[in-house]
């Protein structure tokens, strides 16, 4: 009898052992051509705006599990983006603070007070600021750049020095981050620069010499705050007594602006 029971047994252990095998034979392996069938949002967020999430990694090669065969389903960033990179940026923590969705990582939720995050990717910016004081330099990244990647026009806290005047038109003057280093191309509208300079345009506005057709940028070459020499142009053209007795032309013509004959 004991012999039956034994062999009876024995037999339900392999019959047992043999259909959990052929069980875990028939578990389907998942293939990234099947995340749409459930997660048909996060795929078309990938597809548009996975960046290298997208084109780099699959879905699988993050999601590696999948209840019920597994439960680590929501990978670490740190397990890709991590100390080890040259980028300082991952060594940052809270990544979901900004990178709020992976399957959209670089369509960023940003606070307004947001500055050393962005130097981590951004170091020549912010040493621009730090080396040309402004009141940009005072201002947190985010305070402008309120989305990743957006150029935020000028107009939105600074009024235009003359009407009409573009975004463009205010950054072939002033870098955005050293705006007080200014550089302009000789055909500068005189416009532009009278409007800080009422005074000199007057001048030049009444004045009967050549100076009167000429841009403020034509003499003023390409840097803010440039005087020129009047020889630039002009040479000596008075006599080596004249020049002696007078080497500042200016003692005679009074002003570039509004020159005496």
């Amino acid at each position: 009898m004991r012999i039956l029971v034994t062999l009876f047994l024995s037999i339900a252990i392999v019959v047992a052992f043999t259909v959990v095998a052929e069980a875990k034979k028939k578990v389907p392996t998942l293939q990234n051509s099947d995340c749409i069938k459930c997660h048909k949002k996060e795929v078309v967020t990938i597809e548009r705006n996975g960046g290298r999430h997208r084109t780099a990694v699959t879905c699988l090669d993050c999601h590696k599990e999948h209840p019920p065969m597994g439960k680590n389903t929501i990978p670490k960033c740190s397990e890709c983006h991590n100390n080890k990179s040259h980028l300082r940026h991952f060594k940052l923590k809270k990544c979901l603070s900004c990178h709020s969705n992976p399957h959209a990582p670089l369509v960023l939720t940003l606070k307004d007070n947001i500055t050393k995050p962005c130097l981590t990717c951004h170091p020549k910016e912010g040493k621009e600021l730090q080396k040309y004081p402004s009141k940009h330099s005072a201002l947190d990244c985010t305070f402008c750049h309120t989305r990743h990647g957006e150029m935020p026009k000028c107009s939105r806290c600074h009024e235009p020095h003359v009407k009409g005047q573009t975004n463009k038109d205010c950054l072939v003057c002033h870098p955005p981050h050293s705006p007080l280093v200014i550089h302009y191309p000789d055909n500068t509208p005189r416009s532009y620069c009278t409007v800080c300079h009422k005074d000199e345009g007057k001048l030049l506005s009444k004045t009967t010499t050549k100076h009167k057709v000429f841009t403020c940028a034509f003499c003023h070459k390409r840097v803010h705050g440039n005087i020129p020499q009047c020889e630039t142009c002009h040479g000596k053209p008075h006599s080596a007594a004249v020049n002696k007795a007078h080497p500042d032309c200016l003692d005679c013509h009074m002003d570039a602006h509004d020159l005496v004959k």
